[in-house]
């Protein structure tokens, strides 16, 4: 069995490496964005960091593949085989990076037998870090080093419940599975990373990305076990668990909340689908 604790601190070391690349970059301001496709933008320090992490990470785990974001999917074809994978998001949120707000992170999740088992999703700009691993538990530690042990939250309703929703990936259907929720109020978060870490503090009650896309898992691997870690649920929109054997896009959306209301919240998504 893996030590959890030692792939802990392999992640996050590695993650601090890439803070000093991705926080060089955002203070000299030339970030030199370009667009891999529509609303997708790239920036210098998504890729100086992603060449970072591959390099640190292929030492510290040499015979596990590295799904990430910035690669070709050369790089790691036929992971779905082994037993074991990392997936990295250099920088989950670079429209925040490119717009200064200070919502963006790097992501590492790490995966065994098709589950995510530990992880650090480190935010540079806000001076938090949270690691969380299967046996171990959640964590974050605060700017200074200190460290607290972190957990999803106790409301029980969905009308009492404070939502983590996209900052820029909204549609009206999106926007219409999220009225169906009947959430107290919706709370707009940058990154993938940071709404999952605020479910996992207890700081807002329920992440949900309703969509009818799929997911890379280099956006979900990394909060998924977190949120597990600290004992939530993170699953697709319609209560999927994803495959981290599986295709590199899966699912429908995101989902993330405690155990009692995240079963409320795919009661009414799956209703909304019929």
């Amino acid at each position: 069995m893996t030590d959890n604790q030692s792939v802990l601190y392999k992640l996050h070391s590695a993650a601090r490496e890439a803070e000093k690349v991705v926080m060089r970059i955002y203070g000299e301001g030339d970030f030199g964005t370009e667009l891999k496709g529509p609303n997708d933008p790239v920036t210098r320090a998504d890729k100086e960091a992603n060449a970072l992490l591959l390099e640190h990470l292929g030492r510290d785990f040499p015979s596990v593949p590295i799904v990430a974001e910035e690669s070709h999917a050369s790089a790691y074809a036929n992971f779905e085989k082994e037993r074991a994978a990392l997936f990295v998001d250099p920088i989950d949120g670079t429209r925040e990076f490119i717009d200064r707000n200070g919502e963006f992170a790097i992501m590492i999740g790490f995966a065994e037998n098709a589950r995510p088992t530990a992880a650090v999703i480190l935010c540079p700009a806000l001076g938090e870090t949270y690691l969380g691993a299967e046996g171990v538990g959640a964590f974050m530690i605060d700017a200074r080093g200190a460290r607290s042990p972190v957990r999803v939250g106790n409301v029980a309703t969905l009308a009492n419940s404070r939502c983590a929703v996209s900052r820029h990936h909204r549609s009206e259907g999106t926007d219409a599975r999220l009225k169906a929720l009947a959430v107290k109020e919706l709370v707009a978060v940058g990154s993938a990373g940071v709404k999952g870490v605020r479910i996992a503090a207890g700081q807002l009650d329920i992440f949900a990305h309703p969509t009818s896309g799929c997911m890379k898992l280099w956006d979900t691997c990394a909060p998924d076990a977190i949120v597990r870690a600290a004992s939530g649920i993170f699953t697709d929109a319609l209560g999927q668990a994803f495959n981290y054997r599986g295709a590199v896009s899966q699912g429908h959306g995101m989902l993330a909340a405690n155990p009692v209301l995240h079963a409320e919240a795919v009661r009414r998504l799956t209703a909304f689908e019929r």
